[in-house]
């Protein structure tokens, strides 16, 4: 969390001179309107209001999955409990909501038997076993869990026979098919070494003070954990290969978010992870099951100016429709969120400043953030959730507060974004205290929604009501020789013009998961000229002259079929 605001250095780097927030005028903005009371989700996410331990303030991912395989994307919250009820075994539940079709959701946590997996922090969505039933892994202080999907609206502790626990404090994770035997392996990172029996003092050492206040302890003064790769051997369970793949982070930086991505579009996917208060990672898939660490070399390690940030989600996406995925990375208060453009050849540059992203983040502690089109213009737009890890700032004259509003910038087409946090609707200026936050198309609509988990409280339902007259195209993959979700899979389309490419991908954001189907707003062309998918396997397919607003299924090396076709059948309830 804090980099340079603990220890004492209470002066924040100024902005270049002359930077200035590009306001959004003259275009629609999508309204995002909060309906989570509408859609009869009640869940509260368990909260210390004075957060005395860094434990307290990190949980709170959110996973979207159609779990039921009925076409409908579910949402899954994470819950942790306080310390003083962990001391005491005590859990707080997290919950499974089963999608209506109606714009309303029915909890379903006690028949799915997910309500109480560990002290959780959040997770992430894979087929392990490739059995067309999406599974969920949470990460957890103490012991991650594996639920392996029965395909009758139940799911299974699998950890011990999957071998997946690390047992330390994991937070990010993401599913990846990285030597392409069509079998996805498991990527997570790991925070800090805390222990309930030996926990730091609140405001005990400088490392513990913010801006003269005594608060929780960490990250900086604490060890780290370290990082883990789990390989899939294809039976059920997994190898822990950190070590001799180069990934196991044996210096211990405080890691967060993690995905999966093909950055130099080698056809083998890479890794990145956001840390805490140190370098983030660039892992170079070398092949043969090697990575190679690049994150200084290639520019994603710091900022522009070289300093180390408090870095929390990370998301990827084609913004400026060049073919290469870059990188968005949020970070702490007074530490600009990042964006990485991606210029080939595993050479990045910090755009942020020059991009318009980087002035209106400076205020905020930023969490999970996506890359997502909200306004279907065929540009991807970005979000970020905001939130203070310290209740006591709020005794402080000045700063952010506790409670923060959330960002939203609309890409311009010529590689700036424009701010329209404030006009897309009151719900965005609404100060909470948010950490997990997915994007999927929750109403089938063609419209991209938001879901939040909010640290203190409930969470946030953002319904997406578009731009009139905007057409879109979404895509759902199964693997047959590649994994089962496609997971990796990258697409690429041409419509009115415009080239688009994307990925799908497990985890991200910040220990959430978004939408599996692979969302593309058109702008104003109603058709779609060509469609390139290029497979985990390798295989390539192409599709042409695909009308607009519609939803595909696409089967590995059959083209489109019915979605009944790449989706398992319900099995009866026990």
């Amino acid at each position: 969390m804090a980099s340079w605001a603990q220890g004492g250095h209470n002066v924040p780097p100024p902005p270049p001179p002359g930077v200035k927030k590009i306001k959004c005028s003259g275009r629609p903005v999508p309204q995002l309107e909060d309906v989570t009371k509408k859609t009869g989700i009640h869940f509260i996410h368990t909260a210390d209001p004075e957060k005395k331990y860094i434990v307290e303030s990190m949980g709170g991912g959110v996973l979207l999955l159609d779990y039921d395989r009925d076409g409908w994307l579910d949402i899954y919250f994470t819950n942790s409990p306080t310390v003083a009820m962990a001391m005491k075994g005590e859990k707080s539940p997290g919950a499974l909501y089963h999608n209506n079709h109606d714009g309303t959701f029915t909890d379903v946590t006690a028949k799915a038997g997910v309500a109480t997996p560990c002290f959780a922090m959040g997770g992430a969505v894979g087929d392990y076993n490739n059995d067309g039933w999406p599974d969920i892994y949470v990460t957890c202080f103490g012991g991650n869990v594996l639920y392996r999907n029965n395909g009758d609206g139940t799911f299974t502790d699998v950890t011990a026979k999957a071998g997946v626990a690390d047992g330390r404090w994991s937070t990010g994770a993401s599913f990846g098919d990285y030597d392409g035997d069509g079998f996805v392996d498991l990527m997570v990172s790991n925070y800090v070494d805390f222990r309930l029996d030996d926990m730091p003092g609140f405001g005990s050492s400088p490392t513990c003070r913010y801006r003269g206040l005594d608060v929780q302890c960490g990250p900086r003064g604490l060890k780290g954990a370290g990082d883990a790769l789990f390989h899939n051997n294809g039976d059920g369970t997994f190898t822990n290969v950190s070590k001799s793949a180069g990934v196991d982070d044996p210096n211990g930086y405080y890691g967060l978010g993690t995905i999966w991505a093909d950055f130099n579009n080698t056809g083998r996917p890479d890794i990145y992870i956001a840390n805490d208060s140190g370098p983030n990672f660039l892992y170079r898939n070398d092949g043969k099951g090697k990575f190679t660490e690049v994150g200084l070399e290639s520019g994603t390690a710091v900022s522009e100016d070289g300093s180390e940030q408090a870095s929390m989600g990370v998301a990827m996406g084609d913004y400026n429709h060049t073919g290469r995925p870059s990188l968005y990375v949020s970070n702490f208060s007074d530490e600009d969120n990042a964006l990485y453009r991606n210029d080939g050849d595993w050479d990045f540059h910090d755009v942020s400043y020059q991009a318009g992203v980087a002035l209106p983040s400076l205020p905020w502690v930023k969490w999970g953030d996506a890359f997502v089109d909200l306004d279907n213009d065929g540009w991807l737009d970005l979000i970020a959730v905001t939130g203070h890890v310290y209740p006591q700032v709020d005794s402080l004259p000045s700063g952010g507060g506790y409670r923060q509003p959330k960002l939203l910038h609309l890409n311009q087409q010529n590689g700036t974004f424009c701010d329209a946090s404030d006009l897309a609707g009151p719900a965005l200026l609404e100060r909470r205290v948010s950490r997990g936050v997915a994007v999927g198309d929750l109403f089938n609509d063609g419209n991209m929604d938001v879901v939040v988990n909010d640290l203190d409280g409930g969470p946030m339902i953002l319904r997406n009501h578009g731009v009139a007259g905007r057409h879109w195209i979404s895509f759902e993959l199964a693997g047959v020789k590649s994994n089962r979700l496609a997971i990796g899979a990258r697409i690429k389309i041409v419509a009115g013009g415009v080239t688009q490419t994307d990925e799908i991908h497990s985890g991200g954001s910040y220990l959430s998961q978004h939408d599996l189907r692979v969302h593309f707003g058109l702008g104003s062309a109603t058709k779609v000229d060509s469609v390139e998918i290029r497979w985990p396997s390798g295989a390539t397919e192409t599709l042409k002259n695909l009308a607009a607003d519609s939803f595909y299924a696409v089967l590995e090396g059959k083209g489109i079929v019915p979605a009944e076709q790449i989706r398992p059948t319900l099995k009866a309830a026990p």
